[in-house]
């Protein structure tokens, strides 16, 4: 069987640490997987590694059947990073952030055509910003921003969609715009697999969840019930020497003079 997701023994990290030990995982098509954990546990570092931005040390990963150093079918992945800024200091609209998810379907060098643009309305409509399109980005607030990364992801229209921790620190209407959108993405037929440090909306969402500890997968199985603290946010972050980014989840910058929306 054919898994959209799978690691072995995986063993991961860099600088000579190892934060990953002995992960094996497996998500199977249509499948919603929070994976949950402490601060530092490996959560945020274990999806980092099986889209390739982490070393590995030991052990094999495999996307959609393909050993991970063969795979090229970037464009069925589409990859929410955890709080980076949707404009990353580039004086881009809404729409033109959205539009470069759709750069690993089209190619780099092609014009965007009328699939392009219905693509990329039909995402903001999904996470409620549609009516933002032709705005700056640096006019959104964070939660706002957090939605057009989720709406650009979304814009490629994946098979798998990838999210780091896209509720920490957004305000409460985000959240539920996440969840709505995430929801008729797994309705549709979609994979999701999120790291999440505590449920909140996406509760209702989530089949299975995954628990990091030191490292190691310590639980697999049905959701926990909402935690009756709050936590603050991850902060592991991606290192300076990753490998290099794969085309479906690199940051974008407009090519002047041309509207892809």
């Amino acid at each position: 069987m054919s898994f959209v997701v799978e690691t072995e023994h995986l063993a991961a990290g860099y600088d000579g640490r190892e934060i990953l030990r002995d992960v094996s995982l497996r998500v199977t098509a249509g499948d919603v997987v929070a994976v949950l954990g402490a601060n530092g546990s490996g959560k945020s570092t274990l999806i980092r590694t099986i889209l390739g931005l982490v070393p590995t040390l030991r052990g094999g990963i495999e996307l959609f059947g393909t050993p991970q150093k063969r795979f090229r079918q970037w464009e069925r992945i589409g990859y929410v990073p955890q709080r980076l800024g949707a404009g990353s200091g580039v004086p881009a609209s809404v729409g033109e952030v959205v539009a470069s998810g759709r750069l690993a379907r089209r190619g780099v060098f092609g014009f965007p055509g009328r699939t392009d643009k219905a693509a990329v309305r039909e995402a903001l409509h999904a996470v409620g910003l549609l009516d933002r399109i032709d705005d700056p980005v640096a006019t959104l607030s964070g939660g706002q921003q957090q939605r057009t990364l989720i709406a650009r992801a979304l814009a490629g229209k994946p098979d798998l969609l990838v999210l780091d921790e896209p509720n920490a620190g957004v305000d409460a209407a985000s959240q539920e715009a996440f969840a709505g959108a995430l929801a008729r993405f797994a309705g549709d037929g979609g994979t999701i697999l999120l790291v999440l440090h505590e449920l909140g909306p996406l509760r209702p969402l989530i089949g299975r969840a995954v628990v990091v500890h030191d490292g190691r997968i310590a639980h697999e199985g049905t959701p926990p019930e909402p935690a009756g603290h709050h936590a603050e946010p991850d902060h592991e972050h991606l290192h300076p020497h990753a490998e290099e980014i794969k085309p479906a989840i690199c940051e974008w910058a407009p090519t002047e003079g041309t509207k892809a929306y």
